[in-house]
């Protein structure tokens, strides 16, 4: 696997005349897993886009040390996966149909995918708690069950470098933790995971570096422990923050107060 590897020099994130991001400078390797955090409309979706290559946008951005303009979509679907946060379905698809769009980037012109690239998306769909859901229509699925199917492709693709747009959308909280502990475990296994996260006390535990927008051109970027501290989340979310620790339990979250 290549090292992954992702570079924003000078990134501007804009929108109807606003500046949302102003002169983005990112350098994270993989292994990191990092949470984007802000309020609605900070810019966390236009920025995970723009990572994507999906927005044109002043600056420039560097996958594995290659421009993103450089590259043909599908070079970029070979480093870089894109998680979206709204789902739509056009036709009716199984369940095992949807997930081996994930496979495509890897396949030759005129190849269809064949049995490694069919049991790749079984153990994603293992990973997402999916195991049997092989045949179902996508049609027939709950919200939550299709955000995992959502997750399966993007581990059946298996790229360099995750962008996730809000994972953890519908989902209970038993699935909330397994798809965090899953994310937790491709960044130490050497990818890069990138994802926006609502909840500060989840992205405290399970995230080694937060980026932080703000919503007026600022952001913050660095260690959870020194970007997820009360008094830049009240300033980012405008309510108050506390730690908390329960009894008999030595770890301390962050919460509104």
């Amino acid at each position: 696997m290549t090292k992954a590897h992702l570079q924003t020099t000078g990134l501007d994130i804009r929108v109807a005349g606003r500046t949302l991001v102003h002169q983005l400078e990112l350098e994270i390797s993989g292994g990191s897993f990092v949470c984007v955090l802000g309020t609605n409309g900070a810019g966390k979706t236009l920025t995970l886009h723009t990572l994507a290559g999906l927005r044109d946008a002043p600056g420039e951005i560097y996958l594995n040390g290659d421009n993103v303009a450089d590259l043909s979509r599908l070079n970029i679907a070979r480093r870089l996966g894109l998680l979206l946060q709204i789902h739509e379905d056009a036709f009716p698809v199984s369940v095992m149909d949807s997930t081996l769009l994930g496979r495509f980037p890897h396949l030759g012109l005129m190849q269809w995918p064949g049995r490694d690239d069919r049991e790749a998306v079984r153990d994603a769909l293992r990973r997402c708690d999916l195991s049997g859901f092989e045949d179902r229509l996508l049609a027939t699925l709950s919200g939550g069950e299709r955000e995992r199917v959502a997750l399966a492709t993007l581990m059946a693709q298996d790229p360099d470098i995750w962008l996730l747009d809000e994972p953890m959308n519908h989902l209970d909280p038993h699935h909330q933790i397994a798809v965090l502990e899953e994310l937790a475990a491709v960044a130490a296994a050497g990818r890069l995971v990138i994802s926006t996260v609502h909840n500060p006390a989840l992205a405290m535990r399970y995230a080694d570096h937060a980026l932080l927008l703000y919503g007026d051109g600022n952001w913050e970027y660095g260690p959870t422990g020194d970007m997820l501290e009360p008094e830049r989340l009240e300033r980012m979310y405008r309510t108050p923050f506390n730690y908390y620790t329960a009894e008999n339990d030595a770890r301390t979250v962050l919460l509104p107060s």
